[in-house]
């Protein structure tokens, strides 16, 4: 390999005419890459090892690039063997990179998705099929209650109460399975470790100028070799204050801030797909703005992806609350929390189906990643999504023995809006998930799909059906409408009964003693009022439909930095 080095003049020569030579070469360098080498189906690429292909000349290609280490040098011999390499700033290459191949960055971002497995993506909210069996079901119920109102509310209640039961249930048994004693336990990896790869942090940030700080800070406590690490700050290209906050705070490597093209969808999947495009990483995380990740934690998911079978593509940490103890609101959230990631994903993996993703902690294998997608951006909940389609394409996700914690809105409002976006988010998972069964099982298997119904249709049918029953529960019991005296009627109220009191009671007992088995038992007298909470989540359940009716692909963002307890210190 030859290598010749454009700063050399520079170092050699310190005149400006020296300089004045060095900017003309880059110049001509620059104006001579309009040439087919520069492939923009390659720009990830290019971007992720910080080089551009310009143009053969001897029989050698001549390449310019960022990264002059022995690993890249070797790399770029192997995949375009005889080369001359030209050493340019990373600044620099960037700014041309960019320039060069923005748009089909933007582009990919955005919709490679959509074009390349439309049945898999969220861009389209229901089939011409899902609509027309849509409007046929709405239309029979509407037909029915005209004909015989008493008996089709009866059989809505039986059916909604059967099926409330019977999700709140199946939550009772992940509980149960997701307590059991962990099958392996791994030690973390050594810091010390020649041979640990790369990792790539990605960390979107929107109008985050107030939380930019404490997430660098965060991310710089990791126990991990600066050296190995590769963090993306992805900001809006016209969210200014934020980047200038980061670029405050995190001037240097292993920081990079990734400007990411106005355009729709305006969410966080489409920042994080186009970030990924320049991940240098073997194994690639997500981090939300206000994360504070335990130290080790990258140090884990390495021996963890290790000691795992190759088919493990995603591991995911625990989320917790550093500020649970602010309100009644955090504690609820806090207790919901808690049994979601220690009790209801670990039972779903131990019963090997589609576990659903929290939106941050998420660990994967980046060729993995890369192969099945990557995140949908028109799903505003992509992180469940994603791990049902990691176990579409045959890959299991397992969970991570570490926390990141998170902060909790202390404000009924601000959690009004995020939950109702999580809901969008799994009514759109299940309307993508639903629109071929036959394909989805022969995939996942039958207590797959029966556990996606459950767990992520159950969420949503939970929200939706918890304050209907109430309702014709109170109504038999004080309405004086002759529709509950008769014999239909007050066997309407018993069901209604069971549905709601029933499957509330199961959620009560189980927000009461999870806690306990997980050593939080300070949080156990809040699960008493846990049916309050759940009538929250059935208000954000309505929003969410309206807004996915509305407007499905808008993404309602979550305020951080307004906790009291922000600068407490994380405490597991």
């Amino acid at each position: 390999m030859k290598a010749y080095h454009a700063t050399a003049m520079a170092r050699a020569d310190g005149t400006r005419g020296a300089a004045d030579a060095m900017s003309k070469e880059r110049g001509d360098l620059w104006r001579r890459i309009e040439l087919p080498c520069a492939d923009s189906r390659e720009a990830g690429l290019y971007l992720a090892r910080l080089f551009l292909p310009l143009w053969r000349e001897d029989g050698a290609l001549l390449i310019a690039t960022a990264d002059q280490s022995a690993e890249n040098l070797a790399w770029l011999e192997a995949a375009y063997g005889k080369t001359r390499i030209v050493s340019v700033s990373r600044e620099w290459l960037i700014a041309r990179l960019q320039s060069r191949f923005e748009p089909e960055l933007a582009d990919r971002a955005a919709l490679a998705l959509a074009r390349e497995r439309p049945a898999l993506s969220a861009k389209r909210v229901v089939t011409r099929r899902q609509a027309i069996a849509l409007a046929a079901g709405f239309a029979a119920f509407a037909a029915a209650a005209v004909l015989a109102p008493l008996r089709t509310l009866s059989a809505f209640v039986i059916a909604a109460s059967l099926l409330f039961f019977a999700s709140a249930f199946f939550r009772v048994a992940l509980s149960w399975l997701g307590g059991l004693p962990r099958r392996f336990a791994v030690a973390a990896a050594s810091a010390d470790d020649p041979n640990l790869p790369i990792y790539s942090i990605l960390a979107p940030l929107y109008r985050e100028a107030d939380v930019a700080p404490d997430l660098v800070r965060a991310l710089s406590a990791l126990a991990y070799p600066k050296e190995r690490l590769d963090i993306k700050l992805i900001v809006e290209a016209d969210d200014h204050e934020t980047i200038a906050a980061c670029e405050r705070c995190a001037p240097e490597a292993p920081f990079e801030i990734v400007r990411v093209p106005a355009g729709p969808p305006r969410t966080k999947p489409k920042a994080a797909n186009y970030a990924l495009s320049r991940a240098r990483g073997e194994i690639v995380v997500i981090f939300d703005a206000e994360d504070r990740p335990e130290p080790d934690q990258l140090l884990k998911a390495v021996a963890a992806f290790r000691a795992l079978p190759r088919r493990t593509a995603c591991l995911q940490a625990r989320l917790a609350f550093y500020n649970a103890e602010e309100c009644w609101l955090t504690r609820l959230f806090a207790l919901d929390y808690l049994l979601w990631f220690s009790t209801f994903l670990p039972g779903l993996e131990r019963i090997g189906v589609p576990v659903p993703l929290g939106g941050t902690s998420n660990h994967f294998r980046a060729a993995v990643l890369r192969e099945i997608g990557a995140w949908d951006p028109f799903n505003v909940t992509e992180d469940a999504d994603i791990g049902l389609r990691l176990a579409q394409f045959g890959y299991r996700t397992a969970m991570l023995d570490s926390t990141t914690f998170e902060e909790a809105p202390n404000r009924i409002g601000a959690w009004v809006r995020q939950r109702a976006r999580w809901l969008k988010g799994y009514m759109q998972t299940w309307l993508v998930h639903c629109r071929n069964p036959d394909r989805v099982i022969g995939k996942v298997g039958v207590l797959g799909f029966a556990a996606f119904q459950l767990f992520i249709g159950g969420s949503v049918l939970l929200a939706l059906v918890n304050p209907l029953l109430w309702t014709v529960f109170f109504l038999s019991l004080i309405a004086p409408s002759p529709i509950f005296a008769a014999i239909h009627g007050q066997a309407l109220g018993s069901i209604s009964a069971i549905g709601a009191i029933g499957a509330n009671g199961l959620l009560t007992a189980l927000a009461i003693g999870g806690p306990v088995r997980r050593g939080r038992s300070e949080l156990a007298p809040y699960g008493l009022t846990v049916t309050l909470y759940w009538l929250l989540i059935s208000l954000a359940g309505y929003r969410a439909l309206w807004q996915l009716i509305t407007r499905p692909f808008h993404w309602d963002k979550t305020a951080h930095g307004l906790s009291a307890l922000r600068q407490s210190p994380a405490d597991a």
